[in-house]
């Protein structure tokens, strides 16, 4: 692939929604550093957001904070005004943090507002939508396939049968944002995560629902946060990049991997493991990734 298939950068001013999230934030700072013009769209954390900008390296004035709820359309709009393109994160409401029955409504009405708003928003070029891994894995036909990739879907009947709640809540907010892509002519790219090892990780992730047989058919992934940034920053910028992209760098396939996760997500006391779980043979592929990724290792790597 030519390096020189980079996105054109005639207007350098993105919006990153949520930017308050751990990855949102994340990627706030290194569209920053490369010279980057950012609207920081949050839902109540703008003064938070603006803390852990302090003393950064790069040109703070470059930063400008929009309060944007993903519910309310206008809000949206007003963040996204002037954009080339938009990095969208579904963080969940202060008044509805954890993953039930009920949050699959929220972020489909949530990733429905702002595909509208893209669509309706002239100057965006192009979005990048964070999904999960999740809705690619689950489902009873994908455990007997030889390997997943990103043309699997998880089965919406088998995630609420076992109370997958947040792959159902993904699978069916990243399937209306494509319907609506599709429909409004809305050039999009997903990046489908693994479990985001960041050190606020915590047992209560609803990304390890279902940890165990995600493990024993090898597809129990786990991304590094710089890598899902330079993931994010290279398929916007890529013109080549199109469709899904499954993002991970580590597979937890065998006893050492489960008990160093453990240890990082449990007290001693409750981080033991039986001495041996197996090896369990890696049935997931980031192919599709790895070689779009090429030519921003060797080219584009900002350090």
């Amino acid at each position: 692939m030519a390096a020189a298939a980079s996105f054109d950068q005639t207007s350098r001013t993105v919006c990153v929604m949520d930017a308050s999230g751990r990855l949102g934030s994340s990627i706030v700072h290194r569209l920053l550093q490369r010279g980057y013009t950012v609207h920081a769209a949050v839902q109540n954390h703008a003064g938070k957001l603006s803390q852990s900008f302090e003393g950064l390296s790069c040109n703070i004035k470059k930063l400008k904070v929009f309060h944007s709820d993903p519910f309310d359309y206008h809000s949206i709009m007003d963040a996204l005004k002037g954009c080339c393109g938009l990095f969208y994160s579904f963080e969940p409401p202060s008044d509805q943090p954890t993953y039930d029955e009920f949050m699959a409504d929220v972020e489909v009405r949530a990733a429905h507002n702002v595909l509208e708003a893209c669509a309706q928003t002239n100057t965006i070029d192009k979005v990048v939508f964070t999904s999960s891994a999740t809705t690619v894995i689950w489902s009873d036909s994908n455990s007997k396939a030889p390997d997943l990739d990103e043309r699997n879907w998880s089965d919406l009947n088998f995630c609420r049968k076992f109370k997958l709640w947040q792959a159902l809540s993904k699978t069916l907010a990243e399937k209306t944002a494509w319907a609506l892509a599709m429909d409004r002519g809305v050039n999009m790219v997903t990046v489908n995560g693994g479990l985001l090892m960041s050190p606020d990780l915590t047992i209560a992730n609803p990304y390890l629902k279902g940890a165990a047989e995600m493990y024993e058919d090898g597809v129990f992934v786990t991304v590094d946060l710089r890598f899902i940034v330079d993931t994010h920053i290279h398929v916007f910028e890529d013109i080549a990049s199109y469709g899904r992209y499954l993002c991970f760098d580590h597979v937890i396939s065998c006893n050492e991997d489960a008990v160093k996760l453990a240890h990082k997500l449990l007290p001693p006391s409750q981080s033991s493991l039986p001495q041996s779980l197996g090896i369990h043979q890696q049935r997931i592929s980031n192919k599709k990734l790895n070689k779009l990724m090429v030519a921003f290792d060797s080219k584009h790597r900002v350090d």
